[in-house]
């Protein structure tokens, strides 16, 4: 069976589908993945054929997610798709929340968090974990937005992904992998690495 990761913000704006295509371009060497965009507008379902070599299908396939012949679902979910949420998070073994480094930002996530906690208390195998996203260069993260994020209950992963041009282009470049921006290779390829520590030592890359 699929190991499924989703990611989730009920906010718009923090880079979800970016982080979405890029994670799974990190994975499809090692594993069949699939990447389900689950976005009416089907942002990411329309460059497909910019991404020959990865499945990306489309939200009418979210029903039958579980049956889907993959070793790996990656789903970006958009912000409107709250009432759907609490049924994905229970098809998941993962739920990445990406979140900016402000703390306004980092407040807007607690309702994300309360559907998690809800699903984990149904489906105690689900992990998660908050991953300060699109955080800007020499911007250091405030003792007061570290505290809060430490205290939401769902763990700080420890990788940080900045926000740099490279990154946000990388949907219509190619991917991150394919650039020249070391950094931001370096950066995409640790959080892959450290998803992979909280699902399952069963997915090696």
């Amino acid at each position: 069976m699929a190991k499924i990761i989703t990611i989730a913000h009920q906010k718009g704006g923090v880079g979800k589908s970016t982080l979405a295509i890029n994670l799974a371009l990190c994975f499809q060497d090692q594993l069949s993945v699939a990447l389900v965009d689950t976005d009416l507008q089907g942002s990411l379902y329309h460059i497909r054929e910019e991404f020959t070599e990865l499945a990306i299908i489309g939200a009418d396939k979210l029903k039958d997610i579980q049956q889907l012949a993959y070793d790996l679902i990656i789903v970006d979910t958009p912000p409107y798709l709250s009432n759907r949420l609490p049924e994905l998070f229970l098809s998941s073994d993962f739920i990445l929340v990406p979140t900016k480094a402000g703390f306004f930002d980092v407040m807007a996530i607690r309702s994300t968090l309360a559907l998690i906690k809800e699903a984990q208390q149904k489906a105690p195998h689900l992990k998660a974990g908050i991953v300060l996203n699109m955080v800007k260069p020499r911007s250091g993260i405030t003792q007061d937005v570290a505290d809060l994020l430490q205290s939401m209950g769902t763990p700080l992963l420890q990788t940080k992904v900045h926000d740099r041009v490279s990154i946000s282009r990388s949907s219509i470049t190619g991917g991150i992998l394919n650039g020249t921006d070391r950094r931001a290779k370096e950066e995409i390829m640790a959080l892959t690495e450290e998803v992979v520590e909280h699902i399952s030592a069963e997915i090696a890359i």
